[in-house]
């Protein structure tokens, strides 16, 4: 691991209408992430934003 995935280890990740996913951003907590993820959410757009901690390999864990 680096530094900045030991000090941004939560990713907000969003996946669009065709399954295509994207890093939309690396924050220090999880309340941080979660909140972007909600406001972005609240947009009312069809994509689909979650939450993800970065893994010891470096990697985030999850879907």
């Amino acid at each position: 691991m680096n530094d900045s995935t030991m000090t941004l280890p939560w990713l907000v990740i969003r996946q669009d209408d065709n399954g295509n996913r994207y890093r939309v951003g690396r924050y220090a907590t999880r309340a941080e992430a979660q909140k972007i993820a909600e406001s972005l959410d609240n947009r009312g757009h069809k994509q689909l934003y979650w939450v993800e901690r970065i893994g010891q390999n470096g990697h985030s864990g999850g879907n």
